[in-house]
């Protein structure tokens, strides 16, 4: 099917100079970055929180969870092509999920995986302002 016509001049001018084609669309730079720094906690994924399509996104759910992280943006890419191949032009990281703190790429599901086993999860949330549950779980442990 043909491509869908974009407006061309939707930036101001050759900012950004990345590899990636022009245009105005959701997986240009400009409006992937728009995306990544809305919100402290961003999550491109296949499906949603609620119904994830894919292992991958679902562990990245399950362990926000575990951390009492519901307040984030989830974005599925499974819903727009062009946003699924721009955000991994953007990270320059060929899979989802893709997990964003403070507007900064984190990585994937098994990196997500990695900090939530070492700590670094916690201390990352934590520079967010965001308290992890699991504090307060370890708390509640050490109680009994």
């Amino acid at each position: 099917r043909p491509p869908r016509p974009r407006a061309a001049a939707a930036t101001g001018g050759a900012e950004g100079g990345g590899a990636e084609g022009g245009g105005g669309g959701s997986g240009s730079r400009e409006a992937v970055e728009q995306l990544v720094r809305a919100h402290p906690v961003v999550v491109f994924m296949k499906g949603s929180p609620a119904q994830p399509l894919c292992g991958f996104s679902n562990a990245v759910v399950q362990i926000l969870r575990l951390h009492g992280v519901e307040d984030y943006r989830a974005h599925d890419v499974l819903q727009d092509p062009d946003l699924r191949q721009g955000i991994k032009n953007y990270s320059n990281w060929p899979t989802i999920p893709q997990v964003y703190l403070n507007g900064e790429f984190v990585g994937g599901c098994d990196i997500l995986l990695q900090m939530h086993q070492n700590g670094d999860l916690v201390e990352e949330l934590k520079k967010l302002g965001i308290r992890s549950a699991l504090l307060d779980a370890k708390k509640d442990q050490d109680k009994k």
